[in-house]
């Protein structure tokens, strides 16, 4: 059963919304356009993500207070077609446009400065964060809804709160924005419950890259009231590793290696010899890898409050994507295109990330006493995940970069209410790597992956 749009909260914009996905299917690259999508975003329902293909303005109805505040660089049609969208539903906008940089190449420790911060983070907002001073300005004049911040948890607050991740007409268009929310939520819940039906059991990580990891599913984390984190999935988003506070307990162990973390340009391979879930050794990566090690011996007698021993780069963060229409931007060398940070949405890509969780307590401790914060990423393309379950049965979740929730009947009987479901339940866009899955040498391209990557859309 595929349920309904009403089980993700929200609510009152939900039944125009099905429609349109029974209309629309999976192919809407060729149809779609800005205004049809806005229309869509507009009528969706509100889940308070920043996920693509979970955001959603749907609770909007004539008279509301609409503030929306984006970055410089989001192309001006795509704000001009939300707008439209909104006021198509009879609300009143506002739009603040933030400054920041102008548009330009990524750069090797682009990663580093875009995450990392020794002040508090409202004095140097991160890439994709929310300015405190625009929820300030939204809760004082009374706004009903405030559209900010293109990543991270969407903070809790008494007023309505939703994502604007677009910062190009590629984002805005693609496929992901138009699947089917029902079939995305039912893909999400079969993932997630492959991890949650086996708590004691064991994780095992890999990649063809080098990464070979594991951990145990500690029970409390889904109990304790983490942000974030429990036993319904957080939607797009699906955290393998519970989120910080790090334990004592945790027996997270192996290696971490990639060419590929977020915000920087695509690095020579870094490998993370992780040992009680913490960063033992940082090897190789280039630029970005040297000064992650700076980093690494700067925190290194540094006690931060959710960790069990001093340091900072302790693992937190295997997060899943879920959807199977994203797609690498094609200016994926600019900034613009939000780098690797927008691909990793993609479903059965992970990122993993070590350090302080975003905008978290532990980040205001480091803050106010100018010590350095953040965390940093390392992307697994094809990672397959297993569960060795408690007893003795194992549990495929991904396979290959492909989610195994694909193949479960209830998924592909949800799947056919939209459309075909082979087509639907297909990743759209894999990755180029040689040694991978084209011709070449790993060895070759681990050296330089941006010679191979840039220029490259496929």
């Amino acid at each position: 059963m595929c349920g309904n749009d009403h089980d993700h909260g929200g609510g009152r914009g939900s039944g125009p919304e099905r429609a349109r996905h029974g209309a629309t299917g999976v192919r809407v690259r060729s149809t779609a356009t800005l205004q049809s999508v806005a229309q869509h975003v507009v009528t969706s329902d509100e889940v308070r993500r920043s996920a693509a293909g979970f955001i959603g303005y749907g609770d909007t109805q004539r008279g509301d207070k609409v503030l929306v505040a984006v970055p410089r660089i989001t192309d001006p049609d795509v704000l001009d077609a939300v707008v439209a969208g909104l006021h198509g539903v009879g609300a009143r906008v506002d739009v603040i446009v933030m400054d920041d940089e102008p548009d330009r190449p990524f750069e090797a420790r682009d990663e580093i400065t875009m995450m990392m911060r020794r002040e508090p983070y409202h004095v140097n907002l991160r890439r994709g964060d929310r300015a405190p001073w625009i929820e300030e300005l939204a809760a004082a004049r009374g706004y009903d809804l405030l559209i900010h911040g293109a990543a991270g948890p969407v903070p809790s607050s008494a007023s309505r709160y939703e994502a604007f991740p677009w910062t190009t007409k590629e984002h805005f268009l693609g496929e992901a924005n138009l699947f089917p929310r029902a079939l995305h939520k039912i893909i999400n819940e079969h993932t997630w419950g492959r991890i949650t039906q086996n708590i004691g059991g064991r994780i095992r990580l890999t990649d063809p890259e080098g990464t070979d990891l594991t951990t145990t599913i500690l029970e409390y984390p889904f109990h304790d009231g983490r942000h974030d984190y429990g036993l319904k999935p957080k939607w797009g988003h699906l955290m393998a590793h519970a989120p910080t506070p790090v334990g004592p307990d945790d027996d997270t162990t192996g290696v971490i290696a990639g060419t590929m973390s977020h915000y920087g340009r695509a690095f020579p391979r870094i490998t993370l010899d992780i040992e009680g879930a913490k960063a033992a050794q940082i090897t190789g990566g280039g630029e970005y890898g040297a000064a992650w090690r700076e980093l690494d011996e700067e925190t290194a007698g540094v006690q931060y409050p959710c960790f069990p021993a001093p340091g900072l780069f302790w693992l937190w963060e295997l997060a899943i994507g879920t959807n199977p229409k994203i797609r690498r931007p094609s200016n994926i060398e600019q900034i613009s295109s939000d780098g690797f940070e927008w691909e990793r949405r993609r479903a059965g890509v992970i990122h993993c990330g070590l350090g302080t969780r975003w905008r978290s307590t532990e980040e205001d401790w480091a803050g106010d006493q100018g010590i350095l914060y953040g965390h940093l990423h390392v992307h697994l393309l094809f990672p397959t995940l297993i569960v060795e379950a408690p007893d003795g049965s194992t549990v495929p979740v991904i396979e290959h970069g492909r989610l195994s929730a694909y193949d479960d009947p209830e998924v592909r009987d949800c799947a056919a209410q939209f459309g075909d479901p082979d087509e639907l339940l297909r990743n759209d866009w894999e990755p180029s790597i040689p040694g991978i899955n084209a011709a070449g040498s790993y060895d070759d391209y681990q050296e330089d992956p941006g010679k191979w990557i840039y220029g490259r859309t496929a």
